[in-house]
């Protein structure tokens, strides 16, 4: 007997056509569509980010298909490409707010979190220098064992100096964990983690999303620090600058004062201006 081909169609439920229809109109309407990273975030952090940017930011947790139509129905130019970007574990986010902008309030409520053991240390993790709560017992034995040196003041434990007891690129071990742990180090974050975003300004698509305020700052402050001491060293004037060429100023003045064979000044506006002469004459 012959086989009667079935022409019953499956027929899309009607609560994903309006998803789709839903997500597609949210994208029309906002400026930013920003896929982030939510692989290994809990629930619980979750729900706390989704509520510290609402209303402003809409979060989505759409199935990739129904996110893939959603885009391909979009009316924005070169969004498409964003598609690329799909991942599994992801949330959409859909906004007003600028694209960066949007990345470092992400990056504000990133949530410290504790070790665990097979992690890879991102950075060096160090046990700062001074004062615990812990009191003397087995626990001495553990910090020694990570080389960490100790005294007991008072009946607790202080740390001596500075001690990275995993060092970057590391598989981190339980006696790390059980120390960090005691001591409340929190080296890791969990949130959501940019990955890619859609800015309908500019009509492009950016994948370098990620904002390190902290690296950011303490790499300005090393600027900024070279900088002053490299002006200083050629006597460049500036607001900031002018207080240090004085004082190095005077501190030539005095050296050149000794060499000359006579007594320093002790302020600057007292010397003659036959002494100033001579002084000039002798820096040159």
């Amino acid at each position: 007997m012959p086989k009667i081909k079935s022409t019953i169609k499956n027929e899309v439920p009607k609560e994903k056509i309006e998803l789709v229809k839903r997500i597609t109109k949210l994208i029309d309407e906002n400026n930013t569509i920003m896929f982030a990273s939510i692989k290994s975030l809990p629930s619980k952090q979750f729900q706390k980010i989704k509520k510290t940017l609402a209303p402003e930011v809409q979060v989505i947790v759409p199935k990739k298909s129904l996110l893939n139509r959603a885009i391909e129905n979009s009316k924005k130019e070169n969004i498409h490409q964003l598609k690329d970007h799909l991942k599994e574990d992801i949330a959409v986010l859909i906004t007003q707010i600028d694209p960066f902008e949007l990345s470092s309030s992400l990056a504000d409520s990133q949530t410290p979190v504790k070790a665990r053991a097979g992690q890879i240390a991102e950075e060096d993790i160090e046990v700062e220098p001074g004062p615990t709560e812990l009191t003397a017992g087995p626990v001495v034995s553990e910090l020694g064992s990570l080389g960490i040196k100790i005294e007991i003041k008072a009946g607790k434990i202080e740390i001596k100096e500075l001690r990275v007891i995993v060092k970057k690129g590391s598989p981190i071990n339980d006696a790390a964990v059980s120390i960090m742990g005691k001591l409340n180090i929190t080296p890791f974050s969990v949130g959501f983690i940019p990955l890619a975003s859609y800015d309908s300004k500019s009509k492009q698509i950016y994948s370098d999303l990620i904002i390190d305020k902290k690296g950011t700052l303490e790499s300005l402050k090393n600027m900024f620090s070279r900088s002053m001491a490299f002006a200083v060293s050629i006597s460049y004037p500036t607001q900031e600058t002018i207080k240090f060429i004085l004082a190095k100023a005077a501190s030539h003045e005095n050296a050149l004062a000794k060499l000359i064979g006579r007594e320093p000044t002790s302020d600057s506006t007292n010397t003659s201006e036959e002494d100033n002469q001579n002084n000039s004459e002798t820096m040159e």
